[in-house]
């Protein structure tokens, strides 16, 4: 990568600050650009999900490993919960997706209370042998009254298929029917998975992120001084662990790295962090890290720098950090402010291996909590940050409330905001499709045929603020 100018070196930059250039295309296709990063260990595209409480639990990190990116699950779980979820998710199909099952017992009003559980938006009922009776949409449900048994509505043909039909076979089985989602059965027409229309086509486009023994694979965080988790999670296999602070160029982070590789040899993964300087990413990685983490938060849910007025324009942190890493012939992920496609594109330009998204995946249905609704009907989560009163008050329930009310002094966080589903990205398949084909067009138009070529063809030109809003679309946007 290159500035335009070489006069800007050395400016410190946002992602809004700068642009790519376009150079000549020698190809047929933008499928045609190979999007795997360069240190990849199982991932087959260069996002990770952010290790947010309001984020990462089973079901993002379920559908995220299907569509090969990386997990992280956050360090604030107790280990009993960490157990539950890597064993869930290990045995979980590196294929199809979780259904969401009812009785014929079950009321209107609990179909519609999970429904949103899973981005297919459908319940099946199934009877006391776990055979599926009947597949419901929300609007097979909505003018009814919620009280009214599932089992009275009149009943619909069940289409179903067994695990072997190919994604052609399913989506053309859907397409015939007219429907949009496939219960799975095995042999004795017990329900297993469920499919749908979009995911047939998503299956023959993605590859799963998977460990050594075929399963979905994951990455956990830990605090630099929770060595009990690790040994835990080492023998459960766990091969890629996140020490993560937020002040990651300190000394205990160092010691804990060294200590990690003294216990746990240099097999594992880690990455460490968080920094901001190339002087950082320097002692992190011959500390033993394989990967630094950069960012200081400003954030959709971050006052760091409101507060202490330490950090970095991003664009520049990442571009700085990178150039270090790779001296040393590791890596940096990009952690934070990536809102959009073009900032995926342009962090991945600056030699990002891979990219974090927090907030992005917090409006999907597959992050942490409920949906909830607005005064207007719109759906939203509810979102909060790692150092908020929230988080604190989460990770502190077992002492008194003095230590609480000592702790909650240190917060940094916003503890409460609405997320709001927005349309065409209400699901993490959703916002895959979105960001990966907004960089493959862009390396298309640098004319990169992998992203390690993306990097050395890349020319970052800089722009005035009046620039970026000539670049954005004008329409109204729906909350």
């Amino acid at each position: 990568m290159r500035f335009n100018n070489s006069l800007y070196e050395n400016e410190e930059l946002t992602y809004q600050d700068v642009f790519l250039f376009q150079n000549y295309f020698d190809g047929y296709s933008r499928s045609e650009v190979n999007i795997q990063p360069k240190f990849n260990f199982g991932t087959h595209l260069p996002i990770v999900s952010a290790n947010m409480n309001a984020v990462t639990w089973r079901r993002m990190a379920e559908t995220i490993a299907r569509y090969g990116w990386l997990w992280v699950l956050p360090q604030d779980m107790n280990i009993d919960t960490l157990q539950e979820i890597i064993t869930k998710i290990k045995s979980a199909s590196v294929k199809y997706d979780t259904p969401i099952t009812v009785k014929a017992t079950n009321t209107i009003r609990d179909a519609m209370g999970i429904i949103h559980k899973r981005s297919h938006n459908r319940v099946v009922m199934i009877n006391e042998d776990g055979e599926p009776i009947r597949i419901f949409s929300e609007n097979d449900m909505r003018d009814l009254d919620q009280f009214s048994l599932l089992g009275n509505l009149k009943p619909k043909k069940l289409v179903t298929a067994k695990n072997w039909i190919s994604n052609k076979d399913a989506y053309n089985l859907m397409d015939e029917n007219w429907v949009s989602s496939l219960p799975i059965v095995d042999d004795e027409n017990k329900l297993i998975w469920i499919l749908t229309k979009k995911d047939c086509i998503r299956h023959e486009i993605y590859e799963p992120t998977l460990d050594k023994d075929g399963k979905l694979n994951v990455a956990v965080a830990v605090w630099i001084h929770g060595f009990d988790k690790i040994e835990v999670l080492y023998n459960m296999w766990i091969n890629i662990f996140v020490l993560d602070t937020a002040h990651g160029y300190q000394k205990k982070m160092i010691e804990s790295i060294r200590k990690f590789r003294e216990v746990y040899g240099n097999d594992p993964i880690v990455i460490a962090g968080n920094v901001i300087t190339p002087e950082a990413t320097r002692d992190l990685i011959e500390a033993w890290a394989n990967g630094v983490k950069v960012w200081i938060w400003p954030g959709a849910m971050c006052t760091t720098r409101m507060q202490t007025w330490v950090g970095r324009p991003q664009f520049t942190a990442v571009y700085k950090c990178a150039l270090e890493a790779r001296k040393l012939w590791w890596f940096i992920w990009a952690d934070g402010w990536v809102k959009e496609p073009r900032d995926l594109a342009l962090a991945l330009a600056a030699w990002a291996n891979h990219v974090m998204l927090g907030t992005t995946f917090a409006w999907t249905y597959e992050s942490t909590w409920d949906i909830k609704y607005d005064e207007d009907g719109l759906m939203y989560k509810e979102n909060y940050g790692m150092a908020s009163k929230k988080a604190v008050e989460l990770r502190s329930q077992k002492l008194d409330n003095f230590e609480i009310e000592k702790r909650w002094m240190y917060r940094e966080w916003i503890s409460k905001s609405r997320i709001y589903l927005r349309d065409w990205l209400e699901s993490v398949g959703d916002i895959i499709d979105t960001f990966t084909t907004g960089l493959r067009s862009s390396m298309s138009y640098v004319w990169a045929k992998d992203l390690e070529e993306f990097y050395e063809k890349a020319v970052i030109w800089v722009q005035t603020n009046a620039g970026f809003v000539e670049w954005t679309p004008h329409g109204k946007i729906r909350k």
